[in-house]
């Protein structure tokens, strides 16, 4: 039970599981704070850590890649635009790095 004088956290919060694009979107969100586009809800804090965000979206891509042809369409295409949209903020925090 939460106290409704407090503001929910990351604990109260817990997303429900079973749901297979609630889980990759889930992942998704774990490349986003690392590549530092989105802020850590835990921390409040924008952090890059671009070895983790790429461990993440490989393993998107393994999952992508061991389920091809065993899911629904709408679930295929939802994880084929979660890696295409990793890839490019990947690309572009790496990009935006080598600038510096």
């Amino acid at each position: 039970m939460t106290d409704p004088e407090r503001p929910p956290s990351a604990d109260s919060t817990a997303l429900p599981g079973g749901d297979f694009r609630l889980f990759v979107q889930k992942l998704g969100y774990q490349a986003l704070i690392s590549l530092g586009v989105i802020d850590n809800p835990l921390t409040g804090t924008c952090q890059t850590n671009v070895e983790q965000a790429k461990g993440v979206i490989d393993d998107i891509r393994m999952l992508r890649d061991k389920t091809r042809g065993n899911l629904e369409a709408e679930e295929e295409t939802h994880l084929a635009d979660v890696v295409a949209n990793l890839e490019r903020h990947f690309a572009a925090v790496v990009n935006a790095g080598a600038k510096e």
